[in-house]
C-alpha cells in the first residue's frame, strides 16, 4: 500500500554550509511518523548538480527522486513552490570604526545636500515668510516660530515613515525600506530560478 507524504519546498534558504543540508532544512513534510523520521535526515547534496554555485536552486522533482529512492512506496505529493533557492550565508564581518564613520559622514552630507536642494527649489524659506505674514500681518527676514517646529517635524517625519527610531521598532508594520528589500530579495530569486530553467534547458539541448 502507497503512503501518502506531502511536501511543501521553503522559497529561500540561508545556510553557513548548503552541502550539509537535510530534507527537513527546505522542507515542510507531512507523513507517518516512522517514515517522517527517515525521510527528514535526507542529505539534499545529490539533488543539486555538481557545478552549482551559491545560489543553488532545487528542483521538486529533484526531491521527490531521493525520496522515492528512499520509500518507493512513497506517494508524493507537492504543494507550494516547486523550487527552494539555497543561499550560502556567508557570516559578516564587523564593521570597522573608520569605515563605520566615512560612510555616516558621507550618509550625512548627502542627506542633509538633498533636503537643501529641495528646499531651496520650491523656495521654502519665502513660502514660511508669505504663511507668517498671512497669519500675523507682519513681515520678518527669519519666521522661526515656523521654522524651528518644521525642522522637528521633518525628523519625526521620517523617523514615523521608515518606523525605526534607531534600532527600535515603532510598530509591527514593515517600513518602506524594508519592502524595497522584500521586492529585491523576491525579484533575484525569481530571476535565479528563472535563469536555472534556462540553463536545464539548454544542458538537454545541447544533450540531443
Amino acid at each position: 500500500m502507497d503512503e501518502r507524504v506531502y511536501i511543501r519546498l521553503k522559497a529561500r534558504v540561508r545556510a553557513p554550509k548548503p552541502e550539509t543540508l537535510m530534507l527537513k532544512d527546505i522542507a515542510q513534510l507531512i507523513a507517518d511518523e516512522q517514515m517522517l523520521r527517515n525521510l527528514e535526515i535526507i542529505p539534499v547534496n545529490k539533488a543539486v548538480e555538481k557545478d552549482q554555485e551559491s545560489p543553488i536552486v532545487i528542483d521538486s522533482m529533484k526531491i521527490v527522486e531521493l525520496i522515492l529512492s528512499a520509500c518507493p512506496n512513497a506517494d508524493v505529493q507537492v504543494v507550494g513552490p516547486v523550487q527552494t533557492i539555497v543561499w550560502h550565508d556567508v557570516k559578516k564581518q564587523p564593521m570597522k570604526p573608520l569605515m563605520f564613520s566615512l560612510v555616516w559622514f558621507l550618509l550625512f552630507v548627502g542627506s542633509a545636500l538633498a533636503i537643501m536642494n529641495f528646499h531651496e527649489d520650491v523656495s521654502m524659506s519665502g513660502v514660511h515668510k508669505k504663511l507668517y505674514r498671512v497669519i500675523t500681518g507682519t513681515e520678518v527676514d527669519h519666521p522661526l516660530w515656523l521654522q524651528i517646529p518644521y525642522s522637528f517635524g521633518l525628523g519625526l517625519g521620517m523617523i514615523l515613515f521608515f518606523n525605526h527610531l534607531f534600532r527600535k521598532r515603532i510598530n509591527d508594520e514593515p517600513s518602506p525600506l524594508e519592502m524595497e528589500m522584500f521586492n529585491y530579495e523576491d525579484n533575484i530569486d525569481r530571476y535565479v530560478a528563472l535563469n536555472h530553467r534556462r540553463e536545464d534547458k539548454r544542458k538537454q539541448e545541447n544533450k540531443k
